[in-house]
């Protein structure tokens, strides 16, 4: 067997790790050995349709990221608005608009190529989260648009979700991150969005970039 050497960048120092592919878990039998039975609740929780609790949860959430896969892989998009994200049609079915963004469409061209889709929703406060994994399609019935006029624009399109299974995600990620606790924020400067396409481009002009990107996120935001 080819063996793979494994690279671990930390501080400008590498730690190679020929041995790691070795010790891959290969087989769905070998996974279940080490994890053992999923905790029975983790199964009965989840649900084929939106039940009213799930409603008001969801309801509530501005924030999701949606998950897709496409034949140039996969992508995560965060999705967010200034009421509920989503708009809840019935049970079995929510509408995402597609605001304003950079046109490079990747999870829209993965929706168009396969149509599984997963929807992770998010409450600022709360350590919970609530997922819709389902069929999507992209509508462009002016109807469906219409629903969605804001401030005299509209999206371009809409993701229509059919839900196959809801279910919410237990605390343990957002505890451990402590995501939402003030005394948790990272108080270490971080990279502008000027500077990542600086490191791209050296002729970016960087300054000016991070500067004006409130205001200007402010016109296209619909």
């Amino acid at each position: 067997m080819l063996q793979v050497a494994c690279s671990i960048y930390f501080e400008g120092e590498s730690i190679i790790n020929s041995n790691e592919s070795s010790k891959r878990i290969t087989g769905l039998e070998q996974l279940v050995s080490i994890y053992g039975k999923p905790v029975p609740t983790s199964l009965s929780k989840v649900s084929k349709v939106i039940t009213p609790l799930y409603r008001q949860w969801i309801s509530t959430s501005k924030f999701l990221v949606l998950s897709t896969t496409g034949t140039n892989g996969t992508d995560g998009s965060p999705r967010g608005d200034n009421e509920e994200v989503v708009r809840i049609v019935d049970p079995g079915t929510v509408w995402l608009p597609d605001w304003r963004g950079n046109n490079r469409l990747d999870s829209l061209k993965n929706i168009v190529e396969n149509g599984q889709v997963s929807l992770m929703f998010m409450v600022n406060g709360s350590e919970n989260v609530v997922r819709i994994n389902g069929n999507a399609h992209l509508s462009i019935d002016d109807s469906v648009i219409a629903a969605f006029s804001k401030n005299g624009n509209s999206p371009k399109c809409v993701i229509v979700v059919t839900v196959v299974e809801v279910y919410f995600q237990c605390a343990k990620a957002l505890m451990r991150s402590r995501l939402w606790e003030p005394d948790a924020v990272i108080g270490a400067e971080l990279p502008t969005a000027g500077q990542f396409l600086k490191e791209a481009d050296s002729a970016f002009d960087a300054e000016p970039y991070d500067a004006n990107y409130g205001e200007n996120a402010k016109k296209k935001m619909w």
